[in-house]
């Protein structure tokens, strides 16, 4: 069973996590490792940056839309 407490990132470590991905030329799973954070939760932010940027995720919303729609 998980923690009952959750862990929050600050938007500055996403962003750097993701640039990290970007930029390294290593999977997410490698990168999260290295970060000491969960592999789904880099992934997820990866693919929220992705779809902001426009990029191959079809199915993702942006961020603003997903603001809009709340």
């Amino acid at each position: 069973m998980g923690s009952k407490y959750t862990k929050r990132y600050t938007e500055e470590f996403k962003r750097d996590a993701i640039a990290l991905v970007d930029s390294s030329g290593k999977t997410v799973t490698a990168v999260a490792r290295e970060l000491g954070i969960s592999s789904e939760s880099l992934r997820g932010w990866y693919r929220r940056a992705k779809a902001d940027r426009g990029e191959d995720a079809p199915d993702e919303l942006a961020s603003a839309e997903r603001d809009e729609l709340r």
